[in-house]
């Protein structure tokens, strides 16, 4: 309200009325809170301390008015203690929340003493600041001010020493509240969850008398931040079954799960959940579905619901700039970005790892290089060692590996692990075992606790016939104690996510699956299939190794799709590592023999199968 009209409204109304019952009715932004201020000021109605601290009271419940509730404070001639809480309150959640310390040893200068509204803003100023020290300064406070046992103070100082991960002395005051309130469990559930003791969280929150959406908000997305994807979304339907209805940030964290998982069916479910319950579309929850969709493989529905969305920041132009790169779409990425540029949306650092990477796996070298320049040239982003290693990843792609080495040799900055790791891979695709060795070196000496640099140069070894190093290779890991992660592969029947590992043997139809395996094997055995035996163990015989191949996970999780998944619907596997070039070639003639759409997601992209071909043209 800036029109003349509109000020002589509410000065009509102030002197109707008694402005210590208008202000917080009429005063609706910064505008309208400076006549009132005015007004107050010139009737004298300012230096009455109580209508003064309900006008400070409304600078600090409003947005970005924390620097007017100063100034406010500063005519005030004798302050109260409410004054001055609300100012630690303010100072609290704002960018210097130790500013709090100021006012709270400011209020006791002028012998004012603090109460248990004082000190858990106090403490919340800590956890803030993250600061262990400050938060037991703060604690120390609350013991020589008598306040221990406020149940108020409690769940604030459980808060804060789980914020700052001191998670046994959260306990410890947790086990001494003698009231506890829905906001002490959800505290203490909450510094589990950071700490990553899921177990814990989960048993305090079975012990919970009574829950509120806050908690089952808490449990869920501590759920999806510590990788238990799978009960993240077990919970929400608990919660559904329990009659709750979720709001935004519970679907975040859903959705985001179903995403991990790879789970369409699950998050398709969860968006129509979203609809209809009329919950807001907000960037975020609107970010995690684009995200979602582009994970599962579904790109076209990515762009429908990010087309749909009122407001777009860089994340979530980035999320589907990504989406494109992962499914080998580079031509669609670029165009994206183009238009993200064109919008004036400033690229994130993370956006040009998206597009270079969509460069890479287009073999888009000239594109690639341009864009690297462009960043800080054009748009202000200086290069991080990420944006160096898709550099790597493009040139050592394209079969450029001189041209590679020599740009991790001339980088401005230390090259890590992940740069080389990059140009080793380059090395495995174009059989290059002068580099590779080379690399491969650096590589183990860098990280000799990973197993992959070991399986990559020895794989390298492997397809050059190199056996005699290759046994080196796999005897530095076992003296080493050097293991190569288990494989997974996740696939998605009738809502349930089914979990297959190498040589798996828990899934109670296994044997169903070993059968149609076999059936599967003879016939694309008919259509040209012959085992690759030389990426697996070198230390046992061929019969074990084609065995061996025929067990691992994404085989097994294949023939369950193909056992329960009606054509045309698509098989959609997820895969925790990198798609091996035997289970690449199976999955290629299955897709052909048995006439199936196969999507794949390893740990680097999209594979989709069709018709006997991959949409990764072999190269990955």
């Amino acid at each position: 309200m800036n029109s003349t009209s509109g000020s002589n409204s509410i000065l009509k109304t102030l002197r109707l009325k008694s402005p210590k019952l208008v202000l917080l009715e009429h005063c609706t932004n910064v505008g309208d809170l400076k006549i009132i201020h005015a007004y107050m000021l010139r009737t004298h109605h300012f230096f009455d301390v109580f209508v003064a601290s309900r006008l400070v009271a409304f600078c600090i419940g409003s947005t970005n008015l924390l620097h007017y509730a100063i100034k406010v404070v500063s005519q005030i001639d004798n302050p109260n203690l409410f004054i001055y809480n609300a100012l630690i309150r303010g100072c609290s959640t704002s960018e210097n929340p130790e500013n709090s310390f100021h006012y709270y040893i400011k209020a006791q200068r002028l012998g004012l003493s603090p109460d248990n509204i004082t000190h858990p803003f106090l403490v919340k100023a800590c956890a803030q600041l993250e600061s262990a020290a400050m938060g037991m300064q703060a604690h120390g406070q609350i013991i020589k001010h008598g306040f221990e046992q406020d149940c108020y103070v409690q769940n604030s100082l459980v808060h804060m020493y789980a914020t700052v991960e001191d998670i046994n002395a959260a306990r410890r005051i947790f086990q001494r509240i003698h009231r506890f309130d829905i906001v002490s469990w959800t505290c203490m559930i909450a510094g589990y969850h950071k700490r990553g003791d899921v177990k814990s969280a989960g048993e305090l929150f079975d012990r919970m008398p009574e829950k509120n959406l806050v908690t089952w908000s808490t449990m869920i997305s501590g759920y999806a931040r510590n990788s238990c994807f799978d009960k993240a979304v077990e919970l929400f339907e608990v919660l559904q079954a329990e009659g709750v209805v979720a709001n935004e940030t519970v679907m975040v964290g859903v959705i985001s799960s179903c995403a991990h998982l790879g789970a369409l069916a699950m998050g398709e479910k969860a968006h129509e959940y979203v609809m209809r319950n009329n919950l807001t579309l907000n960037m975020i929850l609107g970010t995690a579905l684009v995200d979602m969709y582009a994970r599962c493989g579904n790109v076209e529905k990515a762009v429908q619901v990010f087309e749909e969305l009122p407001e777009k920041d860089a994340l979530c132009w980035t999320v589907l700039i990504a989406g494109f790169a992962m499914y080998g779409y580079a031509k669609k990425a670029l165009e994206y970005f183009s238009e993200m540029v064109k919008t004036r949306m400033v690229p994130r650092d993370i956006t040009f790892t998206a597009v270079l990477t969509a460069c890479s796996h287009g073999g888009l070298v000239e594109r690639g290089m341009e864009i690297f320049k462009s960043m800080k040239r054009d748009h202000g982003v200086e290069p991080r060692l990420e944006h160096y290693g898709c550099m790597v990843d493009l040139l050592g792609r394209a079969g450029k590996l001189s041209e590679a080495e020599k740009f991790v040799l001339e980088m401005p900055v230390t090259p890590n692990a992940p740069i080389w790791g990059a140009l080793l891979g380059a090395c495995r695709i174009h059989r290059n075992v002068e580099v590779g060795e080379r690399v491969g070196k650096i590589l183990i000496q860098m990280r000799p606790e990973h197993s992959g640099y070991y399986v990559l140069l020895s794989n390298i070894y492997a397809r050059t016939n190199k056996w005699k190093d290759v046994s080196i290779m796999r005897q530095m890991m076992k003296e080493k104690g050097v293991r190569k992660p288990p494989g997974y592969s996740l696939i998605e029947i009738d809502g349930k996510v089914h979990e297959f590992t190498n040589g798996d043997k828990t899934h109670p139809e296994i044997e169903k699956i070993e059968s149609v395996w076999e059936e599967i094997f003879q016939k694309i055995k008919l259509a040209g299939y012959v085992g690759n035996t030389a990426e697996t163990l070198f230390d046992i015989d061929e019969e074990e190794k084609e065995d061996a191949l025929h067990r691992h996970s994404e085989k097994l999780a294949i023939t369950y799709g193909i056992m329960k998944v009606q054509a045309p619907t698509p098989i959609r596997i997820v895969k925790n590592l990198r798609v091996c070039e035997d289970c690449h070639t199976a999955t290629k003639l299955i897709s052909k023999v048995f006439e199936v759409e196969l999507i794949v997601r390893d740990r680097n992209r999209f594979h989709h199968f069709k018709e006997g071909t991959c949409s990764c043209m072999d190269y990955w």
